[in-house]
């Protein structure tokens, strides 16, 4: 049955249906997902015993970049974040480069999660495995597509039904780590080096990636119930109980593994549950993975269509992205969009190696944000300016220390997009 959407041309505005339990859920299962099943092995090889300043220091730009975002959103309360944001405060460049390092961020993102989940659940023991990861995953990618094409109500109850047994598994697996319940054999120790400042900063970089989902509330703006003090206090809300979830889970993981034995793995949550538990038990890891992801990616395909809409609006972006389905008003044109370019990657490209990639976007995304707001006159949220240049500078400390082959190949993909954008000014002149 073909949509029906908004008269070409004209501005069609979403509706306000979502309230601040809706948005703190939104942004709490657009954290706890795929990243905090992966990232912490990830962030423990390089920062090594150091694990937890490093999460502290992620956590703290976070907390910084939150600022920025609630006082921006609340000025500005319609859908495209800091895409949005920058275009207002900085003018249309800096507006475009947030919202391209977005857009492609974030789309790395769901296919490295939607990879993640196909791995978990087809093990890679034959030549043909890993192209049945393959189409688990994309088949993940469109069941999660048409749940977000029933509208932002229907989005906000599934993630509630995913998050709950995600939170119920992390929260056994603190619960036994810290009563030392481990009856199972010792995972073998990973290679994992003497913690240096760029290895501390190096794991701040790949953590972030677990914690970059509270723009989610703020890229959807227009949608939220009064703004001005909704968005705020949706932005905390969801960004301190995640922060204390990721520290009592770094502990116990610790606690049970080691450092070596964190830092060796790239499942750290299933191996912890194999060492306390057997093997026996390994299933529901697997299944608290498996949520997680989905919960992740069904935020973040609402997230990144929001923002397409937004520079569709502009012209950014091609203007037939901007249609809004009348029934359900949601950008139906963006979100199918979005969901092909995330399959392209998953059949082309082995996205288990993109998480720096979306780390980096997503990090000068944040720093336009913190620049962007540093030019508000009207400051709804407090906060000292000088909040915002440190967390500018944060932003762009973490992302030029990440990976040289991440740091690289966005580098490459900015200059694409700004290169684009310019041929098309030209054009239009």
């Amino acid at each position: 049955m073909p949509q029906t959407h908004s008269p070409a041309g004209s501005p069609a505005a979403l509706q306000r249906r979502l309230g601040l339990p809706g948005a703190i859920v939104i942004g709490v299962g657009s954290m706890v997902g795929a990243g905090v099943f992966t990232s912490l092995g990830l962030a423990a090889s390089a920062a090594g015993p150091l694990l937890i300043l490093a999460l502290v220091l992620a956590g703290a730009t976070a907390w910084i970049n939150a600022t920025a975002m609630a006082q921006l959103s609340a000025v500005h309360p319609t859908s495209g974040g800091a895409y949005v944001y920058g275009r207002r405060q900085l003018g249309e460049w800096a507006g475009f480069v947030a919202g391209w390092g977005f857009v492609t961020g974030k789309s790395a993102s769901i296919a490295a999660m939607a990879y993640t989940l196909g791995l978990y659940l087809v093990p890679t023991t034959a030549g043909t495995a890993d192209w049945t990861a393959r189409w688990v995953a994309v088949a993940a990618v469109v069941v999660i597509t048409g749940i977000n094409l029933l509208g932002i109500t229907r989005t906000v109850q599934a993630t509630v039904v995913i998050v709950t047994p995600v939170l119920a598994v992390l929260a056994v697996v603190i619960v036994a780590g810290f009563l030392g319940v481990t009856p199972g054999a010792p995972v073998p120790a990973g290679a994992v080096t003497a913690p240096t400042p760029l290895g501390v900063l190096q794991g701040a970089g790949l953590l972030f990636f677990a914690f970059a989902g509270y723009a989610r509330i703020a890229t959807m703006g227009e949608e939220v119930r009064d703004p001005r003090h909704t968005i705020p206090r949706a932005v905390f809300g969801a960004l301190a109980f995640t922060l204390v979830l990721y520290l009592l889970l770094s502990l116990s993981l610790q606690a049970v593994l080691g450092v070596e034995g964190l830092g060796g793995t790239p499942t750290a949550v299933r191996d912890a549950v194999e060492v306390m538990f057997g093997p026996d038990w390994v299933w529901l890891a697997v299944a608290g993975a498996a949520l997680a992801c989905l919960g992740s990616m069904l935020n973040l395909v609402a997230g990144i269509s929001r923002t397409g809409l937004a520079m569709a609006r502009e012209g950014d972006l091609p203007r037939p992205l901007a249609r809004i389905s009348a029934r359900t008003s949601v950008p139906w044109v963006a979100q199918l969009t979005a969901a092909m370019v995330v399959i392209v990657l998953l059949l082309t490209t082995d996205v288990l190696t993109v998480v720096g990639f979306s780390s980096f976007g997503v990090l000068v995304y944040y720093a336009v944000a913190n620049v962007s707001a540093l030019t508000l006159t009207e400051r709804v949220v407090p906060g000292p300016r000088w909040l915002n240049l440190l967390g500018a500078a944060a932003c762009l400390l973490l992302a030029f220390t990440l990976p040289v082959q991440s740091v690289l190949v966005m580098l490459a993909v900015f200059a694409v997009g700004l290169a684009g954008r310019a041929v098309v000014g030209l054009r239009r002149r």
